[in-house]
């Protein structure tokens, strides 16, 4: 991206002078002033400049005079100078409400510069770090991916996936996760990371989804945080992503993290089949009933039961035959077909008349999850 785009960096000695992390902190810090300004307006007119007005003001003086963020730092100082030096008169006063309201959206406006600044640095750091990872620089990059993800998360900008696509940030993201020599954290900080992008927009960004490797990755590394950004990608993307995952054979691995012995990566591998199942086409169901899922469920429910438990796996049976009922994927006489298959390995499941009758009545009579 070109220097011009980002006058603030042509002298700024804020990037010349510290590390990127202190970087981050001074300008979040920068950014979280200018918000004060626009919060407590009324409060700081009335007395001498206050802390935030202070670090606004020294930004200025390290800045290009030309850049679009010092233009509107200086507009900025000449309305609040303007307002401390005025006399009280019937001028002043009527006057005062149109400055204070000048005064605000100049801060506003100096919060949006800064905001992106922060984004233009996260990201060209970011993809810096991605080319030339090591032991030394992980936990930064971690931290990096992490304020990634969440700034994402917060709503689509324009500017900011503009950035993301100008530095071809997806594909480094997905060379990242698909690197089984990398550590799990970064892959699961990386599929993180895709999965905030494909909420940020996914009409831009599921069509850059390399949607097998990247299901693949995720279930390979079977961590509860692998699996949670699977099934965020599912309830994301749908049918498409849940007809990668059968076509290429990766139900089987899905279905057996529901015996794993870590209860959180058996309850999301227990979401992400409720997921399957609400999106998935016959075929994808079917897959998971060979596998035996309803079996499994059956035993999962069994033992939260056997445990006094009433949780995590409580009528675990009825909402995935519930998903199946009200979900997307299939037809309506599939829908009746596949519940009967479903109460047929029920019975042949359960290991007693009483729990065979409780199961079936609340597979038959189930409500919605």
């Amino acid at each position: 991206m070109d220097q011009e785009e980002y006058p603030w960096k042509q002298d700024s000695k804020l990037n010349n002078n510290i590390p990127i992390a202190q970087l981050m902190q001074v300008l979040e810090a920068l950014k979280q002033a200018s918000h004060n300004i626009q919060k407590h307006h009324n409060h700081f007119l009335d007395s001498d400049y206050s802390p935030s007005i202070k670090a606004l003001f020294q930004l200025q003086t390290i800045l290009s005079t030309d850049s679009i963020l010092s233009q509107h730092l200086n507009r900025l100082k000449t309305l609040i100078d303007s307002l401390h030096n005025s006399k009280p008169s019937l001028k002043s006063f009527l006057t005062r409400p149109l400055a204070t309201h000048s005064i605000t959206k100049l801060a506003a406006a100096i919060e949006s510069e800064l905001q992106t600044w922060i984004d233009h640095e996260t990201i060209i750091t970011l993809s810096r770090h991605v080319s030339t990872i090591n032991n030394d620089n992980e936990n930064e990059l971690l931290l990096l991916l992490t304020r990634f993800s969440h700034r994402v998360s917060q709503g689509f900008n324009r500017e900011l996936q503009q950035l993301v696509l100008n530095f071809k940030l997806f594909s480094s993201l997905e060379s990242l996760l698909f690197d089984d020599k990398s550590s799990h954290r970064i892959r699961e900080h990386a599929g993180n990371a895709i999965s905030a992008l494909i909420r940020f927009n996914k009409d831009v960004f599921v069509g850059k989804l390399c949607m097998f490797p990247t299901v693949r990755a995720l279930i390979d590394i079977a961590s509860v945080r692998s699996i949670e950004v699977l099934c965020s990608l599912i309830r994301s993307i749908r049918s498409p992503i849940v007809d990668e995952i059968e076509s290429n054979g990766e139900i089987p691995k899905i279905i057996a993290l529901l015996n794993s012995h870590e209860t959180k990566l058996s309850v999301l591998a227990m979401e992400c089949v409720l997921e399957i199942g609400y999106y998935g086409r016959k075929e994808a169901v079917e897959g998971m009933l060979k596998e035996g899922v309803v079996e499994k469920l059956v035993e999962l429910q069994r033992s939260e039961v056997n445990n006094g438990r009433n949780s995590d796996f409580a009528n675990c049976v009825t909402r995935f035959s519930v998903q199946l009922e009200v979900g997307e994927g299939l037809r309506q006489r599939e829908k009746r077909d596949l519940k009967s298959e479903i109460l047929m390995r029920v019975r042949k499941a359960c290991v007693s008349d009483a729990e065979t009758a409780t199961v079936v009545a609340e597979v038959l009579w189930g409500t919605s999850p």
